[in-house]
């Protein structure tokens, strides 16, 4: 008899995960299967952007951010030698401000970030299930049945499974792209041709306070960066090489030659311990034309590959992933229709498209070998990504905003407009002296309208719009000025009213006081819908219930 699930997901790198812990988190079901009979211990995909540190802490998964560490500097030397010729810094290390508490860019080995997404996904009553394999499906009205072989001791056993709804998470050679024939558009520069890994070892005259370079691109090179989530002893360092005076393909059949070659490149003595994983990279720039095809979805590096120089590659696919699981979560919960889904495509494919851009521009700056081909531009820490065209938001506000790229910075035009991230406001007090940050408000379960009123009585046709309506997956905000009165005798009631005694809101969101005006904020982070009246409310939930 074939098992049945909601969701199955097919790929338990990050992509995976972040799906797999949004629909749980919504109370779907889900089954995660890994075609690798083990997790992954390196510690490519290091960067984690600001967008993506937001989403974590909307996600419950703020572990990921507080064991993460801040970038350190490049640290390059005179030929030959340990004399230090200059530090710079490939990200800019920005202060926090009360709109963007997470500014600057954090480090993590990807296997540690899954290992974090692991254990929430655990706690929710979901585990991966390795060594398991997606041979094949098919799809219908109904859903969908997915062919699957597992490794039992040393047995395969084949298995089938109904799902309502696959979504490929299965990396750069998909099974599941490549079975709904999607086009994956693009180039592979075969001629950029790198050795990356992880070893641990000590090295005299090397300090973990900077990322060493040795040589450039232009000839060879050898980059090490101090990795504290490689083995246990604060050993571990994430190595890159290339250049084309180095042969890679013997250092590729032997460890030892590995070691070797980072021994001659560096004048230093080596203690080496363990080479954990080494591979070669290839740039690969592509794209599919569409994120789905009926019931199945893909997402990351199933849907799009880059090259990593602009470190958005995780990211991305973190985001591609948030946004598909709270619409496909409302839609399994017979709150959305269908139709809601078509979005995840509509939205993506811009940001995607433009990212590809980017990150490609970044690989020809890097090519040249300069000090300059190492900085990362601001637009690549992700807070202007927007969705500012999307058919299912709402900005009645500012309608005649100009279009801006779906890489925009952010909110440079000095608007905050529907489409773009939400921002963070801490300081803000309830009625029992207790504080609060909309960060620790907004979660991936539900909509929440921040109804911005000069007070209680001025916000009521909104939260009467909107009270008792749509399942538990909308929650109302009241946010009063700072000059407002909160009656600590009040009647508890559902709706949690706020002051904003510190100005952090009204600043971020553009509000004013004396005015009433809602910003409805979804569970990706992104703002629905920036309207004045509770009609305007209801026009924009009309766009994502199916009975608004």
């Amino acid at each position: 008899m074939p098992s049945t699930t909601q969701v199955l997901i097919a790929g338990a790198g990050p992509t995976g995960l972040a799906a797999a812990l949004v629909l749980r988190r919504n109370g779907i079901d889900v089954r995660i299967i890994e075609k690798q009979a083990s997790t992954n211990p390196g510690s490519r995909g290091s960067g984690l952007r600001p967008r993506t540190l937001e989403l974590f802490h909307q996600l419950e998964a703020k572990d990921i951010i507080e064991k993460s560490s801040q970038v350190i500097p490049i640290r390059a030397y005179k030929p030959g030698t340990l004399e230090v010729a200059k530090d710079l810094w490939m990200e800019t290390v920005n202060e926090a401000t009360p709109q963007i508490p997470y500014p600057s860019v954090q480090l993590m080995g990807q296997g540690m970030t899954e290992r974090l997404l692991r254990g929430h996904l655990a706690e929710c009553g979901c585990n991966v299930e390795f060594a398991t394999e997606l041979r094949s499906f098919e799809q219908n009205g109904d859903g969908v049945i997915a062919h699957i072989a597992r490794i039992e001791g040393d047995k395969e056993v084949t298995d089938t499974i109904h799902a309502q709804y696959l979504i490929g998470t299965d990396g750069a050679r998909s099974v599941v792209r490549k079975q709904l024939g999607l086009a994956f558009l693009g180039e592979t520069r075969e001629e950029t041709r790198m050795l990356t890994g992880d070893v641990r070892f000590t090295a005299e005259g090397l300090d973990r306070h900077h990322w060493h370079r040795f040589g450039d691109m232009n000839s060879k090179m050898v980059m090490l960066r101090p990795c504290p989530s490689i083995g246990t002893e604060n050993d571990g360092f994430q190595v890159m090489l290339g250049g084309p005076e180095i042969d890679l393909n013997p250092l590729f059949a032997n460890k030892q030659a590995l070691c070797d070659k980072i021994a001659e490149l560096v004048p230093a003595k080596f203690d080496f311990k363990e080479v954990i994983w080494y591979g070669e990279f290839r740039p690969n720039i592509r794209m599919v034309d569409k994120f789905s095809v009926g019931r199945v979805f893909v997402a990351g590096d199933a849907a799009h590959c880059h090259s990593p120089t602009g470190g958005q590659g995780l990211n991305s696919s973190v985001q591609d992933s948030v946004n598909l699981g709270w619409k496909l979560s409302y839609v399994l919960k017979g709150l959305s229709p269908p139709s809601l889904l078509e979005t995840y495509s509509e939205e993506r494919l811009p940001v995607i498209a433009e990212m590809l851009n980017l990150t490609t521009g970044v690989l020809n700056q890097s090519a040249i070998g300069t000090d300059a081909s190492f900085v990362r531009p601001s637009r690549l820490l992700m807070l202007g990504v927007n969705h500012r065209t999307s058919s299912i938001v709402l900005e009645e506000l500012s309608p005649a905003l100009a279009a801006v790229p779906a890489y925009g910075d952010s909110n440079v035009e000095g608007v905050l407009a529907a489409g773009d991230r939400a921002p963070d406001a801490p300081g803000l007090v309830d009625a029992k002296g207790g504080e609060h940050r909309f960060f620790d408000v907004f979660r991936t379960t539900y909509h929440t309208v921040l109804v911005f009123a000069p007070n209680v009585e001025a916000a009521t046709h909104i939260i009467n719009a909107i009270d008792g309506k749509y399942a538990g997956v909308v929650r109302a905000v009241v946010v009063l000025p700072g000059s407002a009165f909160l009656d600590k005798d009040e009647k508890a009631s559902s709706v949690l009213t706020l002051c904003d005694a510190h100005r952090h809101a009204y600043t971020g969101y553009r509000a004013h006081e004396g005015e009433t005006r809602a910003v409805v904020v979804r569970p990706d982070g992104f703002i629905g819908a920036s309207v004045r009246t509770a009609e305007g409310v209801e026009r924009y939930f009309a766009k994502i219930f199916v009975s608004a």
